[in-house]
């Protein structure tokens, strides 16, 4: 694909296919190409954590770069609501407060009344696939190693998603950043998996070998098949920290954000409540799932081969591959009607 096509969307709400506007264009184009291509030690600390970490400190944090950008300008260039917003808006008065800002999620992203459907943890855009080569939505190693991506743990996770199904959410800078649980169960699992800090920019995606897999990330193991549980099986969470995100930073509450909670085994999760946040940037969250346990949302799978748009990423002969915009907490997936709840028990987990 051309560096010179757009990158475009659908807009769920409207069905409007819409052009991405790149943030950084240029420094990514440079960073992933000449830079990459001819000086390995220079490309390795320009995606170091250091490197990310300063320049996040002078976008998001310092007076000359918060000056630079004007917090009134930045809500216009962004298109962000703060009609939404929990904060008054004369408190936004940084990038780091519009990034990291908090909304009335209760009231502005609406859940689904089934207690089965898988919601979206992000305001992000979506492509979903199978591992499974006779799935139409086969998309094995296209945009990650399955392997790589849980890495090497004591309990070989990966063996239960084998060719299993799964979607990526990618978030843009000026995306609402907590995410949220998309479904609601006992985690078994949770570990973090150092990593680099490559972007999330879709040139970046493409010029990288399996990108999500080589960056830090964190990974949490959620078995829904348990009392008040979504029962789709197993679902891992997997945060990908990204250029500019220096962390992320779990704050799971019930009640708003308020007494927000660090993640951890045993812990019971309900759905649809605010589980992390993501400092500033553009950032990555994958949801995995084990086979034939759940059924994407018609229109996510129709939208990825959507006539008229154009996308970096691709499947094959140069055909666009399409994602669609989606708000947290919507539907992305149902439970698959035949399937049964396992009654699997992970003894020491």
């Amino acid at each position: 694909m051309k560096n010179n096509w757009p990158h475009q969307y659908i807009d769920r709400e409207t069905n409007w296919v819409k052009s991405e506007e790149f943030f950084g264009n240029r420094s990514v184009q440079f960073i992933y190409s000449q830079v990459r291509e001819n000086a390995r030690i220079l490309f390795k600390a320009l995606t170091s954590s250091r490197l990310s970490d300063l320049l996040a400190y002078f976008i998001y944090d310092n007076t000359i770069g918060a000056r630079m950008c004007g917090t009134r300008q930045l809500f216009s260039d962004l298109h962000i609501d703060f009609g939404e917003c929990l904060e008054p808006p004369e408190t936004l008065n940084t990038p780091r407060k519009i990034f990291e800002r908090k909304i009335r999620f209760w009231e502005t992203r609406p859940m689904p009344l089934d207690p089965r459907t898988i919601v979206s943890p992000s305001d992000s855009r979506v492509l979903v696939g199978s591992f499974a080569e006779t799935s139409h939505l086969f998309l094995k190693d296209k945009f990650f190693s399955l392997e790589e991506l849980l890495a090497n743990r004591v309990f070989p996770w990966k063996s239960y998603f084998q060719k299993g199904d799964f979607a990526i959410f990618r978030l843009t800078p000026e995306k609402y950043h907590y995410n949220h649980t998309p479904v609601a169960g006992r985690i078994v699992d949770f570990y973090e998996i150092e990593g680099d800090y490559h972007s999330c920019h879709p040139r970046a995606i493409i010029s990288m070998a399996t990108p999500f897999s080589k960056n830090k990330r964190v990974v949490t193991i959620i078995d829904t098949d348990v009392d008040d549980g979504t029962q789709v099986g197993l679902v891992a969470m997997v945060e990908v920290v990204a250029l500019l995100i220096g962390d992320i930073e779990q704050r799971y509450s019930e009640q708003a954000y308020d007494d927000p909670r660090e993640i951890s085994p045993g812990m019971f999760l309900k759905k649809g409540h605010p589980k992390s946040l993501y400092r500033p940037g553009s950032s990555t969250n994958i949801l995995i799932f084990e086979k034939d346990r759940v059924e994407f949302c018609e229109d996510l799978v129709r939208n990825m081969l959507h006539p008229k748009a154009q996308s970096v990423f691709s499947r094959g002969f140069g055909r666009s591959l399409v994602e669609t915009e989606v708000k947290v907490r919507s539907p992305i997936a149902y439970l698959k009607n035949q399937m049964e709840t396992s009654g699997r028990i992970f003894h020491g987990q």
